[in-house]
């Protein structure tokens, strides 16, 4: 187990990394050596990773006319298989969508003629949203584009990706889990 100085040690040599993260780190060392960044080596890395990814993945959404968000409505009815439909309430459900946001983008979608609105059967009030045969095959066509761009950013990573994945999910699942 390395000592508290080597990993001092570590941290400081990482400030020689130069990346935006490292710089800010080095600065708070600099004005608050009582407080330690190394957190911030982290998180701050994931957030800025976070935004480059975004940045990235809505180049492919847009190619094909979408935003993130109409991407993510598309995704969610191709992933509930035939007949690519699901309750209103259970799509914000399986979405990365505010059920506020929803509505606009689903009327959007239904402009476009890649979403269909139907009454339930089983309930009058209730809606169904279901895709057109022009919203399938306008995600199937995007979402081979989106595996596509990921598998190219993943491969970037090179052998790292397979040691990254597992970490990535047992923090999400402490994250994720009720306090």
């Amino acid at each position: 187990m390395p000592s508290v100085e080597d990993l001092f040690r570590y941290r400081e040599s990482m400030d020689a990394a130069s990346d935006r993260v490292a710089q800010i780190q080095a600065a708070w060392r600099r004005e608050r050596p009582d407080i330690d960044p190394f957190p911030q080596g982290i998180i701050g890395r994931l957030h800025r990773i976070g935004l480059l990814l975004d940045a990235r993945l809505d180049q492919v959404y847009a190619s094909f006319g979408l935003s993130y968000a109409e991407f993510d409505i598309l995704a969610t009815l191709r992933r509930a298989g035939a007949p690519y439909q699901r309750r209103a309430g259970e799509l914000a459900d399986h979405t990365m969508v505010t059920s506020g946001g929803l509505t606009k983008r689903v009327d959007r979608l239904i402009a476009r003629g890649f979403v269909e609105r139907r009454p339930e059967a089983s309930d009058a009030r209730g809606r169904i949203i279901g895709l057109t045969d022009a919203g399938l095959a306008l995600i199937d066509e995007a979402f081979t584009a989106h595996m596509a761009g990921e598998h190219r950013i993943i491969e970037e990573l090179g052998t790292d990706a397979e040691t990254l994945e597992p970490i990535l999910r047992r923090w999400l699942g402490i994250l994720e889990s009720p306090a």
